[in-house]
Formats: C-alpha cells, structure tokens, sequence
C-alpha cells in the first residue's frame, strides 16, 4: 500500500488534468445529478464549488486555511464541538422557534462570507485515501502546522467521519451519517441516509445565501413553502483542505422543513432561504450552543436552523408534489 504523501502525488496529477479537461457545464458531477436527481435543479452555491474544484483544485494550490464552518456545528447535537462564540462568529440569527416560520414575521438576520472550500472531482476524490487517515497525515500531505487550530478541526472531521455510531443518550436512537468528498458521493450518502435508492422521488434544497454572506439588518419573511416529509437528511460541510460533507438524519427525532423567502426591511435582494425544524431535541447535549441562544433547555421546545451557503436539505417527495425547489 502506498504511503499518503506518495499517493497524494499522483493524485495532484489526477486533479490537474481534470482541470485541463472539464468545461462547467459539462462536467461529470452535473451529468450525475441530472440523471440520479431529474428535474431538481443543482444549487447554484454547489455547482460553483464543483466548478472551483476543477479551475482551482486545493490539491494543487496551496492550502491557507483555517475556515470557520457553521456547518459543522449544526452537524453535531449529541455532543458538544461548537461554542456560543463560535455560532456568533458565523452570523445572526441561525436558530430560531418554529413560530417564527410564518409571512409577516421580522427575523433580524446576517451570514459571514462562506469559506467553503472546492469539491473534487469524483476521479480524483476516489483515490485520494480518507477514511483511514489520521490528523498527521493531513498536516503533513497539505503541509498544515501540528498543534493549529486547524489540525485541531480536521481531527475533529476524521473522528466524526470514522465514528460508525455517533454518541446518543438512548442507544435505539443512533444516529445515520455518512461522509464523502464528491459530489456524486454527498448525493449518495444523503438518499442512502434517507433510506431510498432511487432519487427520483427526492428533492433537494439548499439556501440562496451569496457566497459574500448576508449583511445585519431585519429581514420580514414574505413567503413559506412546507416542503414534504417528516424525516430529512441534512448535509453539511466539516473542516478539511477540500470539501468533506457529513449527512445525517438525527436520531428518531421528527422534522419540519420549509423553503422561506426573506426581504432585507433596510434594502437588497430577496433571499429564499431553507430552513429545517428539529421538533422533539430531548435527548440532545445541554451545552448545544441552540439553547444558550435562544433562552430554552433541551425538550422545552423545536429547535429551527438556517441551511448555511452549501449545505443541502434531502426529503422524499409526496405524491404530486412539486418537481424541485
């Protein structure tokens, strides 16, 4: 077997052809979500990070990190990984009561730039070794300091990936996840989480958040689209060099999830963004920043989230029910 650093090599030349090879709308990924996923459109947040991941492979460019992702923080309700500090770094807003999900309603509201990094291509993130990594060999494949906070957060990825049964209070409610590092694989991981093998009878939806984030200011929620089931997986993005996303279904826990357009009371462009409401959180940590921010303790109420730039909303069409979002 070849040694990290050494397979890394060969995979840089993987990715630079694919580079040379691939216009965007040509691409294998979208060819794949065409066929497996027909009539959903591809988020425009998800087509930009395929596209980045040809034009400017992080395996061939050098890596800068650390990033802030929000998304992993959303990821993880049984154990704590995310700070107060850290949520309010990302933005304002993020959780909220399921009240609040109605037209009239005023949500004071803002987003920090996404930093979410590229996705490889399928070709290369295949044989680009991860799920028996450790923390060093990242650092020493994309040259990351030991001892940083970002060697610090990849560690964090690698054990929630590697774990086959993520911690939960009541064992026969484990939790479904998976990982992956392509998008063929992030739609693969989310319809084999949601239970389904045909994409067909799925949708998908991920918010309009600009890559740039959302300025501070109130927003009035003008409109609200429910979208079907009662059970979703959600995908969100964990900290690597390259986009590593976790899907995941929580626990037995039902959910709610909506489609709501917000308008900036203080000026710009209207933002459909999707919302995903946890209903029962019992059995969740008590340290989940959630609580903290909005005044409440585990059990005492649902707990709704935004879907951060790039992160996706998977759910099984009803019968009838609208072909995408």
């Amino acid at each position: 077997m070849l040694h990290p650093s050494a397979l890394f090599l060969i995979i840089v030349a993987i990715s630079a052809a694919a580079a040379r090879g691939h216009a965007a709308n040509g691409t294998p990924a979208a060819r794949f979500w065409e066929e497996v996923l027909p009539g959903t459109p591809m988020p425009e947040a998800l087509a930009e990070l395929v596209q980045k991941g040809i034009d400017h492979s992080p395996l061939v460019e050098n890596f800068t990190g650390p990033y802030l992702s929000i998304g992993m923080c959303l990821g993880h309700v049984y154990m704590s990984v995310c700070s107060v500090e850290r949520v309010k770094k990302a933005g304002t807003g993020l959780f909220f009561h399921e009240e609040q999900v109605r037209v009239g309603t005023t949500m004071t509201v803002s987003f920090s730039p996404a930093a979410v990094p590229a996705i490889l291509p399928h070709a290369a993130a295949a044989k680009v070794p991860f799920g028996n990594l450790t923390a060093g060999d990242v650092a020493a494949m994309f040259h990351i300091p030991p001892g940083s906070t970002m060697i610090t957060q990849v560690g964090d990825t690698l054990r929630a990936c590697q774990t086959v049964a993520p911690p939960h209070p009541h064992a026969a409610a484990s939790e479904p996840h998976a990982c992956a590092t392509s998008l063929e694989d992030i739609v693969r991981a989310a319809l084999r989480t949601l239970g389904t093998a045909a994409g067909g009878g799925v949708w998908v939806a991920a918010s309009e958040t600009p890559r740039g984030g959302l300025p501070l200011q109130p927003y009035a929620v003008d409109k609200v689209t429910p979208l079907d089931g009662d059970r979703h997986v959600a995908c969100h993005d964990e900290p690597y060099p390259y986009a590593v996303f976790r899907c995941h279904k929580i626990g037995l826990s039902m959910t709610r999830a909506y489609l709501i357009s917000l308008r900036g009371l203080h000026g710009g462009p209207k933002v459909a963004m999707a919302v995903i409401c946890h209903l029962d959180t019992s059995g969740w940590n008590p340290a989940y920043p959630a609580f903290e921010m909005m005044g409440t303790k585990p059990g005492e109420s649902s707990v709704c989230h935004f879907m951060p730039y790039a992160n996706l909303l998977f759910g099984v069409k009803a019968t009838g029910a609208m072909e995408s979002f």
